[in-house]
């Protein structure tokens, strides 16, 4: 162990101030030789969303999971489980590894020397560091605070790729057997607590900001990538606000105009504006990983007879959809309802994706869950606590007539009552967004 922390704080989370030196040597040797340490650096923060209490029974249930499933311990190395059972700790890759280990006793996070004592800082337990002087030094961690703990360690293999695998069984001993923990705690993270529903809603109204600031900049001859900055600057400034403990990182914009509309995903361009544009606007606000986005269908200034015709059928599957998100309701068959309805409009062949998905722990950088995507081979049950949004997508492709991309998203939450509430406010459809300037 290293010499950087005075005092290693195994009982983290009292808010104290940690101190730390460094090696006294300043010997290549010696500096090369140490292998992990504690960087203790400053205070512990609140989790910027969350009680400690929210965070505390997470990992109760969990390590419940853990006993009834007989897992010894955890190693999570997907950002979104990180993230979850830390209460909202996101990684920096970079293409360095990182992980959570959770025992019956321990919660560890091990990351990078290169993020100093934030991940310490965030965690609301303990943080081991290792240097990446040598390659092996991560996994020297992970058997480091895995200690003497015998038995099966539950690992994502929906996450895990081949490399850290073999590595990892290369350095644990032979008591310790890899089973799968990904999919049991996708299942826990499907049902949302009062506290997450909370930080859900807060960030859908954020990114309600980012879209009303972006039609606020939005004008003829305005490229793409200044009506994002406004809607970025807008939700990031809303978050801070909301949240003034949260760390301010992955919120964004995707504006897109004309033919960049045909994918979901497509960059912002520097492409300018023009009057009859088919417009895509998509506002991912992420408080500390918590993803909404807003996403709509816009044109600016008028909008031609041929695209209003695809336009208001898109509308209409919107419309259905959202009526058929109910509990009780099995994700397949609002996938197969909602198909056959584009079938009945002549625009199946032009639908690009599944019309919905699960919102919690999500970004870019880590993705949906699949089982609770209303997807024709999802066989998943809607249940109180769950929320998904419903997301029609069609795309016209160039020189048809109503050539281009069109997009609704709504986020729907199912209460304990067994409503179903839809949080989502921004307008839609073809009488509030053609937008005169």
């Amino acid at each position: 162990m290293s010499m950087w922390c005075g005092r290693l704080l195994r009982a983290a989370g009292r808010g104290v101030q940690a101190s730390w030196s460094r090696a006294a040597s300043n010997d290549v040797a010696t500096f090369r030789d140490i292998n992990t340490m504690k960087f203790c650096n400053g205070q512990k923060m609140p989790t910027g969303l969350f009680t400690a209490g929210e965070v505390e029974g997470r990992i109760t249930k969990l390590r419940e999971t853990m006993e009834h499933e007989g897992i010894a311990a955890c190693l999570f190395t997907s950002f979104h489980n990180i993230n979850y059972y830390s209460g909202g700790f996101v990684y920096c890759a970079f293409n360095r590894p990182y992980c959570l280990i959770v025992t019956p006793e321990k919660h560890v996070i091990v990351s990078s020397l290169v993020d100093g004592g934030q991940p310490w800082r965030r965690s609301p337990h303990d943080n081991i560091v290792y240097t990446d002087w040598k390659c092996d030094n991560y996994f020297l961690a992970v058997v480091e605070e895995l200690g003497e703990v015998r038995g099966s360690l539950g690992v994502e293999y929906n996450h895990m790729n081949l490399d850290i695998n073999r590595s990892l069984r290369q350095h644990l001993p032979h008591r310790n057997t890899l089973v799968d923990i990904g999919q049991p705690t996708t299942r826990m993270r499907m049902i949302k607590s009062k506290e997450e529903i909370a930080v859900i809603k807060n960030s859908m109204a954020t990114a309600e900001v980012g879209g009303w600031a972006c039609t606020e900049v939005l004008g003829e001859g305005v490229p793409e990538y200044e009506v994002a900055l406004a809607g970025t600057q807008a939700m990031v400034r809303n978050i801070a606000k909301i949240y003034p403990n949260s760390d301010l990182m992955d919120s964004w914009v995707w504006f897109q105009s004309g033919i960049n509309t045909d994918g979901s995903h497509n960059p912002v361009t520097s492409r300018k504006i023009q009057k009859g544009d088919n417009l895509s606007l998509n506002c991912f606000s992420t408080p500390q990983g918590y993803n909404v986005s807003l996403e709509r269908t816009c044109f600016l200034d008028h909008c031609s007879d041929a695209h209003l015709k695809v336009w208001e059928a898109n509308v209409s599957v919107h419309k259905k959809g959202l009526q058929l998100i109910q509990p009780g309701a099995k994700c397949s068959e609002i996938a197969h309802e909602l198909s056959d309805m584009y079938a009945q409009l002549g625009l199946l062949k032009y639908q690009m994706t599944g019309c919905g998905h699960s919102l919690d722990v999500l970004c870019h950088r880590y993705g949906l869950e699949a089982g609770l995507a209303l997807h024709e081979d999802s066989d998943t049950v809607l249940e109180p606590g769950m929320v998904v949004s419903m997301k029609p997508m069609i795309t016209i492709p160039e020189g048809q007539p109503g050539a281009g991309g069109y997009r609704e998203h709504s986020i729907l939450i199912i209460n304990d009552d067994n409503t179903v509430e839809n949080i989502t406010s921004f307008p839609f459809g073809p009488e509030h967004n053609i937008i005169k300037k």
